[in-house]
This record gives C-alpha cells, sequence and structure tokens, in this order.
C-alpha cells in the first residue's frame, strides 16, 4: 500500500500540472477570443451564391479560440477530477498503512493541503461559473504537491503530541477542509479586484458571480475552521496540560480566524463591501500559508514537521 500510495501521488502530481497548464490555456483562448471580435466572427458561414443547376454550398465556419477555449476547459476540468481521484487515492491507501488520517508531518499536510483545495474548487465550480479562474487553485494546489515531492515520504511513527489518532484524524481533516475552500475565496478575491464593479472582462466571471463565491467559500470555511480551533484547543489541554498557550501556530490560526471574521462584518457593511472586502479575503489566505508554514520557521509546540 505504501508503494501504491507514492504512484498514486506521482501520478495525481502530473495530472494535476497537465490540468494547471490546461486551465492557463482554457483562461487565455477565453481571453482572446472574447476580445478578439473579428476571430470569432471569422468563424461565421460564409455564403456563396449557388448557380443554374449548381448545389448550394456547404458551409464550413473556421475554428475560432473560443472553440479551442471549449476543449481546453473540459480537459482541464476532467484533468483536475483526475488528479483529485489519485491525490485522494494516494492519501487513503497511506491512511490504510498507518492506520489513521495520513497527515502526520509537511509531505502528509501538503498532498492533504492540495486535496483540499481541488476539492472546494470542483465544489463551487459545479455551481458556479469560474472555471476561468481556475487555474489560481490549482496553482496554489500544484505548488503545495510539488513541495511535497521534495519532502521525506517515509512513514515515521508519530511524535508524543501527535500520538492521538481519533484526534488527529479529525482536527487535521477540518483544517485541510477549511485551507482548501478559503483558497477559493482568495481566487475569487483576486479575480473581483482584476474584474472590478464595472466588470472590465468578458472572460473573466462577473464581480457578482466572484463577489458570491468568495462569501460562499468563507460561509463553508469559517465555521470548519473555527470547529477546528477549538477542538486543537481541546487537544492541547490532553497533550500539554493547557487549552492554550500562544504558541505560534495558534497565535497564528486565531489571528487568521479574526481576519475571515472581519471579512464577514465588512461585506455586510455597504462602505465596505466589493474591493475592501476582496482585499481582507486577499490578507486572510496569506494568513492561511503563514499559518500552515509558519511552524518551519518559528520554533514552538507545533514544531513537529518531520523535517
Amino acid at each position: 500500500m505504501a508503494t501504491l500510495s507514492q504512484y498514486l501521488f506521482v501520478v495525481g502530481a502530473l495530472l494535476l500540472l497537465f490540468a494547471f497548464v490546461l486551465s492557463v490555456g482554457y483562461t487565455t483562448l477565453l481571453a482572446v477570443g472574447r476580445r478578439a471580435t473579428a476571430a470569432v466572427t471569422a468563424g461565421v458561414p460564409r455564403l456563396a451564391a449557388a448557380g443554374p443547376g449548381q448545389a448550394a454550398p456547404v458551409l464550413t465556419a473556421a475554428p475560432t479560440p473560443l472553440q479551442g477555449a471549449a476543449t481546453a476547459g473540459a480537459l482541464a476540468y476532467g484533468l483536475t477530477w483526475a488528479a483529485f481521484l489519485a491525490l485522494a487515492g494516494s492519501l487513503l491507501a497511506r491512511a490504510m498503512v498507518v492506520e489513521r488520517g495520513p497527515w502526520g508531518n509537511m509531505y502528509e499536510f501538503s498532498i492533504a493541503f492540495a486535496v483540499g483545495i481541488i476539492g472546494g474548487y470542483l465544489f463551487l465550480a459545479r455551481r458556479y461559473p469560474i472555471r476561468s479562474i481556475g487555474f489560481l487553485p490549482l496553482g496554489v494546489a500544484l505548488f503545495l504537491a510539488g513541495y511535497a515531492a521534495t519532502l521525506p515520504a517515509a512513514i515515521e511513527p508519530l511524535v508524543p503530541a501527535l500520538d492521538n489518532p481519533p484526534l488527529l484524524t479529525v482536527h487535521v481533516a477540518m483544517a485541510m477542509i477549511a485551507y482548501g475552500v478559503l483558497a477559493v475565496s482568495f481566487a475569487a478575491a483576486v479575480g473581483y479586484l482584476a474584474q472590478g464593479e464595472e466588470d472590465r472582462f468578458a472572460w473573466l466571471p462577473s464581480h457578482d458571480v466572484l463577489d458570491a463565491v468568495a462569501y460562499r467559500s468563507v460561509v463553508i470555511g469559517f465555521p470548519i475552521f473555527a470547529t477546528m480551533i477549538i477542538l486543537g484547543s481541546y487537544w492541547a489541554s490532553i497533550a500539554w496540560g493547557r487549552y492554550w498557550g500562544w504558541d505560534p501556530k495558534e497565535t497564528s490560526a486565531l489571528v487568521t480566524w479574526l481576519i475571515y471574521a472581519l471579512y464577514l462584518h465588512a461585506r455586510s457593511q455597504p462602505s465596505w463591501r466589493g474591493r475592501p472586502a476582496a482585499l481582507v479575503l486577499v490578507i486572510g489566505f496569506g494568513a492561511v500559508l503563514f499559518t500552515y508554514f509558519g511552524n518551519l520557521f518559528f520554533s514552538g509546540l507545533h514544531s513537529y514537521s518531520g523535517l
């Protein structure tokens, strides 16, 4: 199973790479097609008059960037699903070996984070037309998969602080789900900042759609993130004898939670809706990444990356 897990990870990472490239291609072709009206109208069939006794000409249409975009988009979406299933399968196979949630070190965390992002994107893309910004969450997931590929993949015993399989499984699973969905809110916020309220680009989702995606992502991720912090506090009381100790990771997680709480409040205020709220989301995801990678740079009770 350990070998199968490694194989599925490599396959999933390659599929994710192809999905990202095709997603960039889809967005590029969509932008070219929407902006180049002449290129689109070049694909309109041209009629030629038929002479007496002649058959009417066969109508043909030249390929357009929009047709290429549709093909690239469909392939990117399909490969994204394939990458998600392969990476999730890698985690499942590893879980069968270790008999717990497969996130006991940064190698496992990073794969799980990537799976959370891809899953969050696929979930929201089924309801909202956001494939033209799909390269953003896929790019973050690809970075995490690439980072995981540089880390030791050997299965090691859990450090004492993590040696609580039920809490490890639930606590970290909630973190990965929350992080993944919040990554989609980041992508939507970046799209909103580029699009503006005047909808500058026809190839991007409208600012209303982007705002709705960002809000829905936070509405899903925020309570999961909050529950994760509460559960982590309970776990800390078991592992270290106190509920809260202002450990760097605990503190950064709290700051991240407060940023997203600020977003939810700001979005309800007319003066903060739109661009200011989107900027808060960009800062918020920066805090998510700091929370995730911070223990590599700051010593604390959460410094158990396995590196």
